[in-house]
């Protein structure tokens, strides 16, 4: 009898950890593909800190998809807790990219343009007059009054911070 409650403790804690990956990883899939959708299909060309708030997604779902490579808990456990800080990370970013966007912070005084060494005068021209012109500090759209990034902090914040408290809780189980 022991031991069929001792299984049923652990799946009773192994389910708010798998609740906990699967989120870590369908999260910012979902919002890497807003964001790509958004660029190609949309037409809104992102800024510099849109990139920043996307390479965070793209770390956070690499460490999303180890924690399915493994059963380990431990491994599960680090992988999906590391997921869930790269996605509060692409929030924090989100919320100072929004900050910018209301003019709460100044944000970028100078150019955050990739470097251009090695390429010829003709090549450089050409890059800069293709290159589209994106400002950090102006909204390109809003959904219900909140620009993208606005939406990304609330959406990664809050998805981090539930993933959190179910590695939390599948811990205390």
């Amino acid at each position: 009898m022991n031991q069929a409650v001792a299984v049923e403790q652990r799946t009773r804690a192994a389910q708010p950890a798998a609740v906990a990956r699967l989120i870590a990883l369908v999260l910012p899939l979902a919002l890497l593909a807003g964001a790509y959708g958004s660029q190609y299909l949309g037409g809104l060309q992102p800024c510099e800190m849109c990139w920043w708030q996307r390479y965070a997604h793209m770390g956070a779902l690499a460490f999303a998809i180890l924690a399915f490579v493994r059963s380990n808990a431990q491994w599960v456990r680090w992988t999906t807790l590391l997921a869930a800080l790269a996605i509060a990370l692409s929030g924090g970013i989100a919320v100072y990219h929004a900050g910018v966007e209301a003019k709460i912070f100044e944000g970028f005084t100078t150019c955050t343009a990739l470097p251009t060494k090695g390429l010829s005068t003709a090549e450089l021209l050409k890059t800069l007059t293709h290159a589209p012109l994106v400002r950090c500090d102006e909204v390109q759209f809003r959904f219900l009054g909140i620009s993208m990034a606005g939406w990304n902090a609330i959406i990664s914040l809050s998805g981090a911070g539930t993933i959190l408290y179910l590695l939390w809780k599948a811990r205390k189980a």
